[in-house]
């Protein structure tokens, strides 16, 4: 099985590096600056434990590979992304393939099967930093990080048993289950208190905050009848992920908090917070906390505002605090 990795940020970085230095076929999809410095020089992939130099072919566009039967796409991109890359599938000739959503949010499953009958869905428990184009870092030891597995909307096959016996020994424990999605609204949950860490820095002392934004996320999932599971630091697998230091480097934060730093022009919120905030209308609850969330995202990424910028007064404000 070829691993063709959409997506060569901080996660789909730590995937294609594990995967290639454990001697995997990859194929990374990247652009820009990045897409340079992989084709060039390859990538360090750094965490606790050292710094490992790994190269695999990268390419800017789907239309560069040829697409095989037997290969499995990973897709790595932030979900405002995913329309565009998958068109960008599409126009390569992909047809039958397994498309891995490994991504934040809920939404990118269901629109991949618009166009793909074979999707599954990944809960990807990854602490990483992409912010250099030669450079990611996984923060964690022995496991990079934990990977839960499975069909979209339902079901488990061969392909998800592939992907994890290929990850596990490469540093990323993959769990094949059934019921994939349970666990992404598990996530869900996590991630909306992204934007309290993207506005204000990474600085303790902002739990209030994020319960706020969580706590209407779990009201509105459990009165819309959606299941979703707890993982957190009570999932005993975190045993395996220990967070540590990378000598040199400063943890910035989560996936909003670095498009901010690096002056992306784009969050994943509306992937996030918005999804609370979609599930709500659907359904006739009111969501004024992510609301907020996803309109002060919007403004930051359009001002072009830096981690830190938003004083903690302005956003309690905002959460009704």
């Amino acid at each position: 099985m070829r691993f063709i990795v959409y997506g060569v940020g901080a996660v789909g970085g730590v995937i294609a590096g594990a995967l290639a230095a454990r001697g995997e076929d990859v194929v990374g999809i990247a652009r820009g600056a990045r897409l340079d410095v992989l084709r060039n020089d390859g990538m360090s992939l750094l965490s606790p434990a050292g710094k490992r130099k790994v190269k695999f072919d990268c390419v800017g566009s789907a239309r560069e590979v040829a697409l095989a039967p037997d290969d499995a796409i990973l897709l790595t991109v932030k979900g405002q992304d995913t329309l565009p890359a998958l068109l960008d599938l599409r126009s390569a000739g992909m047809e039958d393939q397994p498309l891995f959503c490994c991504q934040n949010g809920v939404a990118n499953e269901a629109t991949a099967l618009r166009y793909f009958a074979n999707v599954h869905g990944v809960n990807v428990m990854l602490p990483c930093q992409y912010m250099s184009a030669g450079e990611t870092i996984a923060w964690c030891s022995p496991n990079y990080g934990n990977f839960d597995i499975g069909r979209y909307p339902r079901g488990l096959d061969e392909a998800d048993s592939s992907l994890a016996g290929a990850l596990t020994p490469a540093g990323i424990g993959g769990y094949p289950t059934d019921r994939v999605m349970v666990f992404k609204y598990g996530k869900l949950i996590m991630n909306l208190s992204n934007i309290v860490e993207a506005a204000l820095g990474r600085q303790p002392g902002n739990d209030d905050l994020a319960d706020v934004l969580q706590a209407e996320g779990r009201e509105v999932l459990d009165r819309a009848g959606i299941r979703w599971e707890d993982v957190g630091d009570i999932d005993p697998r975190r045993e395996l992920m220990h967070p540590g230091t990378v000598a040199g480097f400063n943890r910035l934060g989560g996936s909003t908090t670095q498009s901010l730093a690096r002056g992306a022009g784009s969050v994943e919120t509306d992937f996030l917070n918005g999804e609370i905030v979609l599930i709500g209308r659907l359904h006739g609850i009111e969501t004024p906390a992510n609301l907020f969330a996803t309109r002060l995202a919007a403004r930051l990424a359009r001002e072009g505002y830096r981690p830190g910028d938003v004083t903690r007064d302005e956003l309690a404000s905002g959460l009704g605090l």
